[in-house]
């Protein structure tokens, strides 16, 4: 009994540890000073684009495509971003004079190690 609790703890904080990729951070971390961010600019109407594509290397929604919502999200030229971990697809509404599919797709596959998500299926709505 005492060696099934043991093996389980082990198990169970094996997974702990490598279900989820996080992002490494490799900045220093920022003083006690508060940085305002800027409001993002308007995008034109007519300048407005979706997309959609596939995201491949996602293993949770909170670790995984939470933090790849929120990089899209914060991009300069991204009005909204999506990312559906079950369907693992992302829906991005972005200014096509400041992003291309090139650019979103650089984003993506840099976050986390550059070598854990990869993009596919990439399609103009």
């Amino acid at each position: 009994m005492k060696f099934s609790k043991i093996t389980l703890t082990f198990a169970l904080a094996a997974l702990t540890f490598v279900s989820c990729k996080k992002e490494e951070k490799t900045t220093e971390t920022a003083t006690t000073e508060t940085v305002a961010t800027a409001p993002k600019k308007e995008i034109a109407a007519e300048n407005l684009e979706t997309a959609s594509f596939q995201i491949e290397g996602m293993t949770c929604a909170m670790g995984c495509a939470a933090t790849i919502e929120k990089k899209l999200t914060e991009t300069e030229g991204v009005k909204e971003a999506k990312v559906d971990f079950d369907t693992k697809t992302a829906t991005v509404s972005f200014d096509k004079t400041v992003n291309n599919q090139e650019s979103l797709t650089k984003l993506v596959e840099a976050v986390a190690d550059g070598k854990t998500y990869k993009v596919a299926n990439f399609k103009k709505a």
